[in-house]
Order: structure tokens, then sequence, then C-alpha cells
């Protein structure tokens, strides 16, 4: 793949004796959005983990190209800080660039709908809207990979819908690498150029939804994949 933003080869993982990641390959090339689909436990998040430099103790090779964000399940705002300084956190902030992050964190309130929320403190949003501050606090850096860590995994139904719908936009919008983690089958089909599933520490299957003939039939498939019968989640 050329120009990737995202290089993975012989990717091992290890935790005592149990073996996560066993020579995984994987390639996320720029303005890719990747869904990654595996049971509990299987190295997914460990996976997300390595890229996003938090977890260097790995053997074999991942290589990321420009900046790295991350958006997780739970929101993660400091309560004590307001809205705005939650986004712009992990910038620099003296006083040459204040002005300069809060113009940064407007912008990309903004684009998450929540213009005029800049001054408001954490506790006092909705599920909804804490997740669209995490959004933006990773879009803010303008990241080259966009770490999607089951960010949806917490919210109502309708909730969800919506913030499929939003993440789309900024991703076609900025055109990052996307490498979103999810348990939700329907999830990935619907967001993802590519879903793969990772079992046993490697990815043993790929699968291009925009580019199948059916939901139903590769939703069958995916989920077989997956060791799940369709009459188990009916």
């Amino acid at each position: 793949m050329a120009n990737p933003v995202a290089d993975v080869r012989g990717l091992t993982k290890r935790f005592g004796e149990r073996t996560v990641l066993n020579g995984l390959d994987l390639t996320v090339g720029r303005g890719e959005f990747v869904a990654l689909l595996g049971r509990s436990g299987s190295g997914k998040s460990t996976l997300l983990r390595v890229l996003a430099g938090l977890d260097d103790d790995v053997e074999g090779r991942a290589e990321v190209t420009g900046t790295v964000s991350v958006a997780f399940q739970q929101p993660r705002l400091l309560p004590w800080r307001k809205v705005w300084r939650n986004v712009v956190l992990g910038l620099r902030q003296d006083g040459v660039t204040k002005s300069r992050n809060r113009a940064l964190a407007e912008k990309a309130l903004a684009e998450v709908h929540l213009a005029g929320h800049a001054d408001d403190w954490p506790l006092t949003l909705s599920g909804g809207e804490a997740q669209r501050v995490s959004l933006a606090r990773a879009l803010v850096r303008e990241p080259g990979l966009l770490l999607l860590d089951e960010p949806f995994g917490a919210l109502d139904a309708l909730t969800r819908i919506s913030m499929h719908g939003l993440v789309q936009d900024l991703w076609r919008r900025h055109r990052p690498g996307v490498l979103l983690v999810t348990h939700d089958v329907d999830e990935a089909l619907r967001l993802a150029d590519r879903v793969l599933v990772l079992d046993g520490g490697r990815i043993v299957a790929a699968h291009r939804p925009r580019e199948a003939d059916g939901h139903d039939d590769l939703r069958r498939r995916v989920l077989a994949d997956l060791g799940v019968t369709e009459d188990a989640v009916a």
C-alpha cells in the first residue's frame, strides 16, 4: 500500500506466558477507514496501545507516520477544566499560545456541533456531548492516524447512530487514517472501508463492505469469522 500512516510487521506482544499478538501484519493507508473486530481478549486494544506509543515492550515493527490521536470508550475529560481546555489538553499552553489554542478549540467544537460550549464544565454535558468533546480533542491535532477504541460503546442507540454520522463526516473532511476497534459488526460494516477480524493474535479475515453485493450476506460471513451464528445474536 502506497503512503501508509501505519505499517505493522511481525508484531508480537506477550503478557507472561500468554501471547496476545502473534506476528501480526497490518497496514492502514492515509484516508482509509479500517474497523477491527475480535472476541474479548483477542488483542484489539493492545494493538491500539502499541500504535499510540503507549506500549513499546513488543517484538516486530509498528511504524506510524505523523501525529496519532486516540478517542476511548470513556471521554476521559478533566472535570476541573472547562471544555475548551480539555480539547487542547496536551498542546503547548502558555501566554503566547493561549489565544491560539482557544481559537483551535472553538473551531474543533464547532465541527462536532458544540459551538457555544467552550466555557461549559464537563459535568454539565450529556454522554454524547462528552464523547464529541473527546473527538474534538483528538481531531484538533490534525492526526495522520486516528485510533478509536470502542468510542460509542457507552452511548444509547440513538446517540450512537448520530455519532456514526458525525465520525464519517469528520473523517471525510480531515481524511486521517482511522483504525476503529469495536465489538459491533453492524457498526463496522456501516463505517469502514475495510473490516478485519482478529483471532489468535493475527488478522484472519478481511472484508470490504463498500464493495460487497449484500449487507446481510456479508454480515453472516463476518459473524462466522468471529465464530458466531446469526441465531446466537437474533
